[in-house]
Order: structure tokens, then C-alpha cells, then sequence
């Protein structure tokens, strides 16, 4: 195949996948960052805010990006709820057990997004997209520009978020040592309110892109949380900037890894690409478990 047919049918969906993986982990880092533990109930607050954005498509005959704004909104509130009911009262046991409660988050908000919306496969948009041309041979859909946009825009407000604001250098400052933040007057609860904030919008625009990206269906965001982690753990974990990289590399290495490098055959059958986020997950636990960026460790 030649290198255009490359960059049409590899790279492109590997930049695509890797923004919603980036975004995906950006807020499982952030959420470790600041409260240590690792978030299972991640990938179904995507679900959530896709669903609730098919609604809003739905009520409102607006594009999924139009609508956007209302998911996010509502996963937000799904997530500081969660946090003021369920994970508060536990803060003061061990880790293990707000980890396990997660598991039981995950379950509730996926039994909750099936009763409400049903287990059936849905769209934001039926019909055929045709993609736009460039330079006559390039490819590319108007939706997966839209979704490249968007993220680098998340991503450079987010920076600015953590680097220029009062509460981002709050979030940075517990992040690095919460005893010393609190006794220097940061308001920790404060901090983790912002941090679901956050956490809680960015997994509903992954989930919403996901569904913009191919369909919907409940366990979505489930199936998401493999490589949302591989690639929180590929940038080190609590490292949001790592995230980043992370996503995207574990996104391009799924896509191009069904490239035929050898013969006329895909190097791996596209039914097994997600066991490349897997094993560049154990490979780095193994090898070097505090990520490229040097994350915090799972303790």
C-alpha cells in the first residue's frame, strides 16, 4: 500500500483514537493526581455524558458537537455528586476500598444509562459522511477534524488552567504534597471539587467523541478504560501533560499495527489491536512503572 493510503486508513483514525484516549486519560491522571486512587467508574461517566448528549441531539436537533456542552454539564454533576455520596465518607480508609467502590460506581452508572436509554446500538447522525478532500489523494472526514480541533483546544485551555489560575497552581501544589498544601491554607476540598469538575467534563467529551467517532452502545466506556489506563500509565500516572502523549501513542500504535508491514496481511488482525494497549500497559508496569514522564507509583 502506498504511504497515502497509509495516512488515509492508519494514521488519521491512530490521531483520532489517540484524542479520545488523551482525553480520556488526561482525567484519570488528574483524578489519581489528586486523590490516589485509580478511577474505574471513569469510562461510564463517558458513557453517561454520551448518552445524555444523544438526548440533547435528540430534544434539540443539534449536532453532537453543538450539543456537547449539555453531557458535559450533566457528567459533571453525576461526578461531584458521586464524590459527595460515595467517595467522601471513605476517604479516611484505605485506598483499596475506595478503588473496589469504584468498581461498584461503574456498575451502578452503566445498569442506570441502560435502563434509561436500553442496551441497543444508537448514532448522533444516520446516513453516510462523505469526507472532504485534500490535495486530491488526502481523506479526511469533517468529524475527525472537529474532534482533533476541539481536543487540542481542551488541552491548551487546560494548560493555561493549571499553569496561570489561583486553583490550578492549588490543584499542582496538593498534587505534589497535599500536607503541605493544606497547612499552607489551600482548601483541599476546594481542590477535589475542581478536580471532578474537570475529570468529570473531560470523560464526557471522550465519550461524546467516541460516539461521534462510531456508535453508541453501554458499554463504551467500559471498553474504553483499558487503553484510557494504558496510556495514563505509558505518560505516568498523575502526570496530566504525560497523559497526553500517552494517549496518543497507545491510539497511532493500535491503528498502524493492522498495517500490512509484512506481505499483503495485517501485521495484527484488527480484532486484537486493543491487546496492544495491554501489553504496552504490562510492559511498562514491568519495566518502568512510574511512566515515560516519571508518574506516581500504585501503592
Amino acid at each position: 500500500m502506498d504511504l497515502i493510503a497509509f495516512v488515509n486508513f492508519y494514521l488519521v483514525p491512530g490521531i483520532i483514537l489517540g484524542s479520545i484516549y488523551a482525553l480520556g486519560a488526561l482525567g484519570v491522571s488528574l483524578l489519581f493526581g489528586i486523590l490516589r486512587f485509580a478511577h474505574f467508574a471513569h469510562g461510564d461517566l463517558m458513557t453517561f455524558g454520551a448518552y445524555v448528549t444523544l438526548t440533547a441531539v435528540g430534544a434539540t436537533g443539534l449536532s453532537a458537537f453543538l450539543a456537547l456542552p449539555i453531557g458535559l454539564a450533566a457528567t459533571v454533576v453525576l461526578a461531584l455528586l458521586v464524590n459527595s455520596v460515595f467517595y467522601r465518607p471513605l476517604k479516611h480508609l484505605p485506598t483499596i476500598v475506595t478503588v473496589i467502590s469504584s468498581f461498584g460506581i461503574a456498575l451502578m452508572v452503566r445498569a442506570a444509562v441502560q435502563l434509561i436509554w436500553g442496551t441497543d446500538i444508537e448514532t448522533y447522525r444516520s446516513g453516510i459522511q462523505k469526507p472532504l478532500i485534500f490535495f486530491d489523494t488526502l481523506r479526511i472526514a469533517e468529524r475527525h477534524i472537529w474532534i482533533v480541533l476541539v481536543t487540542a483546544l481542551l488541552i491548551i485551555l487546560l494548560h493555561h488552567f493549571l499553569v496561570r489560575t489561583k486553583i490550578g497552581k492549588a490543584m499542582r501544589a496538593v498534587a505534589d504534597d497535599p500536607e503541605l498544601a493544606s497547612v499552607s491554607g489551600i482548601d483541599i476540598e476546594h481542590v477535589i471539587r475542581w478536580v471532578w469538575v474537570i475529570g468529570g467534563g473531560l470523560a464526557a467529551v471522550a465519550g461524546v467523541f467516541l460516539g461521534i467517532d462510531n456508535q453508541l452502545h453501554s458499554n463504551m466506556g467500559w471498553d474504553l478504560l483499558l487503553p484510557v489506563f494504558a496510556a495514563a500509565l505509558l505518560g505516568g500516572i498523575g502526570k496530566p501533560y504525560g497523559a497526553i502523549a500517552g494517549g496518543y501513542a497507545i491510539g497511532i500504535a493500535q491503528e498502524v499495527s493492522t498495517y500490512p508491514w509484512i506481505g499483503t496481511a495485517p501485521l495484527i488482525d484488527p480484532g486484537y489491536k486493543s491487546a496492544i494497549a495491554f501489553g504496552i500497559m504490562v510492559a511498562m508496569l514491568i519495566w518502568r512503572p512510574q511512566g515515560l514522564s516519571r508518574g506516581r507509583l500504585f501503592t
